[in-house]
């Protein structure tokens, strides 16, 4: 009976310390990942950020030996395995969010402040070979979008281009110049039509740069056969979001991906709270049903 009544003493409950560490230690691991590989790290030394990532499971590995010698002692290693669970999955998931947060906004908002900005640019006297730096363009009065040799190409998504000429250019040489080109996704329907960007915003006349690397080969392709039914020559090709204010775009993808980063690390914090809640009551509620088993069993022994 004495091993029992030794059984009964023991804490019911499981410490306020590793409460915290089961609430701040998987929630720490996911801010931590996916920072690294949302923001100015990833950009400058990405590899250097996904190590920083894989250093990061040497804590729940941490937390494994605790648990087991938690369990030792004669203490329960349930949280301990938990904060160990719980940390894999935040440095998991905190990984692929923050690269896809990286992809989407932070790469486009870093690549676009390294390039020039430009203004009163005139397509029909700058070739494109002068502006292979440029990031933001702002066009000379006068420059629209000739819509009418607008021109998709179909692979998935639809890359739409049409060409960026000054209003007084001349297009009826045989072979007109066309360097600059405003281009979207799914946004030009069968013949002339084209709605990509701002194109409908009498006061857009500036582009944003099309930065991704995956989408420019179409896009040249979509110039091609443009080239081959209007007749346009395009050299050196560049491609731009038709808008009116590229500046507040490009701090629109820096809000994004900071907007992503808190929202999502709050969310994580949330939803691991819940789960520590649900973890500390089970075990709250089990350990003395499992006291009262193990002084039955011993009682049944001694006697």
């Amino acid at each position: 009976m004495d091993g029992a009544m030794e059984l009964d003493a023991r804490p019911s409950s499981v410490s306020t310390a590793v409460i915290l560490i089961a609430l701040l230690v998987p929630w720490t691991m996911f801010v931590a990942c996916t920072w690294l590989l949302s923001f100015s790290v990833h950009y400058a030394s990405p590899h250097w950020a996904w190590v920083g990532c894989l250093v990061c499971f040497g804590i729940p590995v941490i937390l494994l030996l605790v648990g087991g010698r938690a369990k030792v002692v004669g203490k329960s290693p349930v949280p301990w395995y938990f904060s160990a669970g719980s940390s894999v999955v935040a440095i998991l998931f905190g990984a692929t969010l923050g690269d896809m947060n990286y992809w989407f906004n932070a790469q486009p908002f870093y690549d676009i402040g390294t390039m020039n900005a430009y203004w009163d640019v005139n397509p029909s006297v700058h070739a494109g070979r002068q502006h292979m730096d440029a990031g933001r363009v702002h066009f000379a009065d006068g420059v629209r979008i000739d819509e009418s040799k607008a021109m998709g190409f179909k692979n998935v998504d639809t890359y739409c281009v049409a060409p960026i000429v000054a209003q007084a250019a001349n297009v009826s040489r045989a072979n007109p110049l066309s360097d600059w080109w405003a281009v979207g996704l799914n946004c030009c329907a069968s013949g002339a039509s084209f709605t990509c960007g701002d194109v409908g915003n009498p006061k857009a006349r500036a582009g944003l740069r099309a930065m991704r690397d995956e989408q420019r080969p179409f896009f040249r392709l979509a110039v091609r056969q443009a080239q081959g039914q209007f007749g346009i020559a395009a050299p050196h090709p560049l491609f731009f979001y038709w808008m009116e204010d590229p500046s507040q775009e490009i701090l629109g993808y820096r809000d994004r991906g900071m907007d992503l980063f808190v929202k999502s690390s709050f969310a994580f914090f949330v939803l691991n709270s819940v789960l520590v809640v649900i973890v500390v009551t089970g075990i709250a509620q089990l350990m003395p049903v499992k006291r009262r088993i193990a002084m039955w069993l011993e009682s049944g022994v001694t006697s």
